[in-house]
């Protein structure tokens, strides 16, 4: 195995650490592997008997040892964009969320730029992105882009991705249009892939966009009313709930656009943006 497969696995193990995780069974196969790696004369001494076996919790995370298969590179990714270009190959065949059989086969990655200071993480390609391959291109893209464009960035400046990687696939085969939000198990297949790329990027702040987004970085079933408001914490990054843009496609009253906005002015704060007085009174005759 190669150290970016170790990277992975880290990654991994520290998710599972994260949401309280201490003990994971593991069967002939992992153990086979584990002593691979051990005997891996690129990998380190193994630590002491008292100390986790880091590699463990990615093989449970992944269901199966067989979903982290060896690289043909001979070093570790170290750019960001070499990180970012390891994980999209990685993501394109990802076996968990292949295994499900409830997720379309077009893989949309992620946009935007890898330096950005700002990350923001929806739910789920639907019917437009799948087809453009990049995520936030429908009406609740648009939606997004004149959010993006009153906070005075652009588009271009941020990370934008998804939680979940797969347009979820509807029963029947004739989908059309239609999509829908990825399930509890379709959202933890994924998981390890938006927090690997959490990692990578290294942004100073994420935007949870609507409750899959929070349920899956933050892995509270909360709604999104009961945990906007404040900041929470994904992976040692401050991150913010908000409404997802596709809710103010529904509800266009200006105390729904008001809230949203609010949550823009607490990370533009936070991130040492300015704000102008014109930024600060929009929509307050919601109020």
């Amino acid at each position: 195995m190669t150290p970016t497969l170790i990277e992975l696995v880290c990654e991994g193990l520290e998710n599972l650490r994260d949401r309280g995780e201490e003990r994971l069974s593991v069967d002939d196969s992992a153990r086979a592997i584990l002593r691979k790696w051990l005997r891996s004369p690129q990998k380190a001494a193994p630590p002491p008997a008292s100390s986790p076996p880091a590699p463990v919790s990615l093989l449970a995370a992944c269901h199966s040892p067989r979903d982290i298969a060896p690289e043909t590179a001979s070093r570790a990714p170290e750019t960001v964009e070499e990180k970012l270009a390891f994980l999209l190959r990685r993501a394109e065949h990802w076996p968990p969320a292949r295994r499900l059989g409830t997720l379309r086969d077009t893989m949309v990655f992620a946009t935007g730029n890898p330096h950005a200071q700002l990350m923001l993480v929806g739910e789920a390609p639907g019917f437009d992105e799948e087809r453009l391959r990049e995520p936030f291109v429908g009406r609740a893209g648009q939606k997004l882009d004149q959010i993006i464009a009153a906070m005075g960035l652009k588009r271009e400046e941020l990370y934008i991705s998804n939680i979940c990687k797969f347009r979820p696939a509807i029963a029947g085969g004739n989908q059309g249009t239609a999509n829908r939000a990825p399930s509890d198990e379709e959202i933890a297949a994924c998981l390890p892939l938006i927090l690997a790329e959490i990692r990578a990027i290294q942004p100073r702040c994420i935007i949870c966009l609507g409750g899959t987004a929070a349920k899956g970085l933050l892995g509270s079933a909360g709604s999104v009313s009961s945990l906007r408001g404040r900041f929470h914490e994904v992976q040692g990054v401050p991150a913010r709930v908000t409404y997802h843009p596709s809710y103010l496609l529904r509800n266009e009253t200006l105390s729904a656009k008001r809230a949203v906005w609010e949550d823009m002015l607490a990370v533009m704060e936070r991130l040492g943006m300015p704000v102008t007085e014109r930024q600060s009174r929009y929509f307050l005759s919601a109020r």
